[in-house]
């Protein structure tokens, strides 16, 4: 088993993968989703639903994995065609694990990229301001 399905495996173990068109769907429309993906051997309908939940819910993808059906099922232990990752940091470490071949895998990764950097950056803004709340500092206007 490679990393990218090892990924895979643990985004389900932690409840951040919603599988199957039906679960996928609605973590795009709730806003869950984070990115969307396809086994290799999704059929042509599929492929337009997850195009259509991907342009709804403005989520990057779907990406077209080189794994069956069979295999995800291996890995995540549920059967589906669709994917959706639900977590930024893990959709883009899995988008990285992907071979390079695979195609609009670099603009999509950048993408995850730049949104894990400012999740990140948002985060510790808060951890500073909580700090800041607690101590009773405030900045000195300009």
């Amino acid at each position: 088993m490679d990393r990218s399905m090892r990924y895979l495996g643990l985004a389900r173990k932690a409840g951040l993968l919603a599988v199957g068109e039906k679960n996928s769907c609605a973590a795009a429309r709730s806003g869950k989703a984070e990115l969307l993906l396809l086994a290799a051997d999704a059929s042509d309908n599929a492929r337009k639903r997850a195009e259509g939940f991907a342009r709804g819910g403005k989520i990057p993808g779907p990406v077209r994995l080189p794994y069956s059906m069979e295999q995800i099922a291996g890995c995540t232990g549920k059967a589906g065609s669709v994917l959706a990752v639900n977590d930024t940091g893990l959709a883009c470490s899995l988008i990285m694990s992907l071979p390079k071949d695979t195609s609009g895998i670099n603009e999509i990764a950048g993408l995850l990229s730049e949104k894990t950097k400012q999740a990140a950056r948002r985060s510790r803004e808060a951890a500073a301001h909580a700090a800041n709340k607690k101590t009773g500092k405030r900045r000195k206007s300009v």
